[in-house]
């Protein structure tokens, strides 16, 4: 069933998942919150408290080339912000 694409590791990303237990994820944008939660907890072991989900927009990209003016547009994708208990934690790093 493929919910979860790959999480969203950024500096801000980690910084509010060290404070406050909240994780990123790019999932599938037919995916609904009940989907996403019982995912995240198979996937990763955590007991989820709160599932928070939001459409990010593609942004117009434009660029020079030898050939000439290039216009485009990149994708938008629907993101997942989980919030877990206070005693759990995902690490994405440990199996590197």
């Amino acid at each position: 069933m493929d919910i979860l694409i790959k999480p969203i590791v950024t500096e801000k990303m980690t910084k509010i998942g060290e404070k406050q237990n909240m994780y990123a994820f790019k999932v599938k944008k037919n995916a609904n919150k009940l989907q996403i939660k019982k995912a995240v907890e198979d996937m990763y072991g955590v007991s989820v408290e709160s599932v928070n989900t939001l459409i990010v927009g593609g942004k117009n990209k434009s660029r020079y080339t030898k050939t000439g003016f290039i216009q485009g547009r990149s994708s938008s994708y629907k993101k997942a912000i989980i919030t877990v208990a206070n005693n759990d934690k995902i690490d994405f790093f440990s199996n590197i």
